[in-house]
């Protein structure tokens, strides 16, 4: 069975000391609970080691990596950096990486080498913009971003990846794509994986939604058969408003 997941990405927000504060809160609350997900936090990386040692019931992960594995990079971290704070994930290839940052697919190739040589779990977003999306693209640029910077791993490595489906259009635009739209490229990443590593494979994957899910649209995201939880952005930077999301499975 593939896991569920919802994993929050602060972004660039909250000061170390607002962050502590942050997953106190949100710790406090899970700990309560019976949770039917993994639940994921992506913190800046100043953050790491201090929410790491603030949280049990949540797994800690890192916003991006560096894309080489030390040297004369000034202002990079590394994956070893990264995974020698306790923290287990790392998001790859968001879209804000991509388009504001230039991040290719060739790039990203490199960065889930070395997250998953370093033992961190990736998760690889993919997803089109809104002019992909209106030229009907959406499949073919997710076909490429996957095959890229993926398709090269032997099967007992693209196990370990965690898949993350973003609407670049949808992303704090206040549109979201329908369900019936998620479930459509979700299925399609589903198929294009299982053409690639064979249907056991593919069925063991968890690909996430991750276009403006909120407390209003989880559920319906999640009771859909391919969405296997959600990336959530703004949402994630306040309890309140991250715990309807999770309770949503």
């Amino acid at each position: 069975m593939r896991k569920n997941i919802v994993a929050g990405n602060w972004k660039m927000n909250n000061t170390l000391q607002e962050g502590i504060v942050l997953a106190r809160e949100l710790q406090k609350t899970l700990e309560e609970k019976t949770l039917k997900c993994e639940v994921v936090i992506c913190v800046p990386f100043i953050h790491l080691a201090s929410v790491v040692a603030e949280v049990k019931t949540v797994i800690v992960g890192a916003e991006n990596l560096a894309d080489k594995s030390s040297g004369a990079y000034t202002g990079e971290v590394s994956a070893a950096m990264i995974a020698s704070t306790g923290a287990k994930y790392v998001i790859v290839g968001h879209s804000e990486r991509r388009t504001y940052y230039g991040e290719t697919n060739a790039v990203l190739k490199e960065k889930v080498l070395l997250a998953l040589a370093n033992g961190l779990i990736p998760i690889f977003c993919v997803g089109e913009v809104l002019a992909e999306r209106e030229a009907n693209k959406q499949k073919d640029v997710v076909s490429t971003q996957i095959s890229e910077s993926l398709f090269d791993l032997p099967t007992e490595d693209f196990r370990k990846i965690v898949l993350a489906y973003e609407p670049v259009w949808a992303i704090g635009t206040g549109k979201t794509a329908t369900s019936e739209q998620a479930q459509e490229i979700h299925a399609f990443i589903r198929k294009t994986i299982a053409e690639r590593y064979g249907s056991a494979v593919a069925d063991s994957i968890s690909i996430l939604y991750g276009g403006s899910c909120n407390a209003g649209n989880a559920g319906e995201l999640f009771a859909k058969p391919d969405v296997d939880g959600g990336l959530i952005g703004g949402a994630s930077l306040s309890v309140d408003k991250f715990l309807p999301i999770v309770e949503a499975f």
